[in-house]
């Protein structure tokens, strides 16, 4: 079990070390109380790369938690910067 202020500000890194961004919040399932997404809010390459550029900041999105595959020092996704342009399941947080 990791605790949010643990989680909160780890660096996610994409399968092949791209550096993606940093968690900022967690999104969680009242009905069965698990987290189902991390709001990662994106490096300015990532921002780029996803299409998610925003004019004057960062954006932040939904990850879904079965894109992780270990946290540790940081959080480690199973999926490539290539991969993650194609996912469905990643959109902009609703903040």
């Amino acid at each position: 079990m990791v605790s949010f202020d643990k989680l909160s500000g780890k660096f996610v890194i994409c399968a092949g070390g791209f550096d993606l961004g940093a968690v900022n919040g967690v999104e969680i399932d009242t009905n069965t109380w698990q987290v189902t997404h991390l709001h990662v809010k994106l490096s300015k390459q990532a921002s780029e790369d996803l299409g998610f550029q925003k004019r004057f900041r960062s954006s932040t999105v939904c990850l879904p938690t079965s894109l992780v595959s270990k946290i540790g020092d940081n959080v480690l996704l199973n999926k490539c910067l290539d991969e993650l342009t194609q996912h469905p399941e990643i959109s902009e947080c609703n903040e």
